[in-house]
Formats: C-alpha cells, structure tokens, sequence
C-alpha cells in the first residue's frame, strides 16, 4: 500500500487478478491505475467486464 486509501473488495480482486493471485498486500485502484499506466476508468471497466463475464471467482 502506498496511500491511506481505504481498499474495498472491487481494489483487492482487481490487484489479484492483474499482478499476482496469492498477493497479500495491494495498491488501490488509483495507484494501481497509475502503475499500469491506465486510468481508474479503465480499471472499472475491466472489473465490470469479468462481473459480467461470470468466468472470474474474484468478481462474484
């Protein structure tokens, strides 16, 4: 964690599922967006994708 940010569940699976599934520390959606060079836009987008998908345990 880099930030005080409050993490919520959409922070923690979106980290698991694009840098490392057995993490146990994690960045918030910003500061993720900002390492991958994406917006949070982006970011949301994706996690609304894999809800719907339904093919992701991480976003049920």
């Amino acid at each position: 964690m880099r930030c005080d940010s409050e993490l919520f569940a959409d922070d923690i699976a979106i980290y698991k599922k694009l840098v490392n599934r057995g993490a146990e520390d994690f960045l918030c959606m910003d500061c993720l967006a900002n390492d991958l060079k994406c917006s949070r836009s982006d970011l949301e987008k994706l996690i609304d994708y894999y809800r719907k998908s339904g093919m992701c345990t991480l976003f049920r």
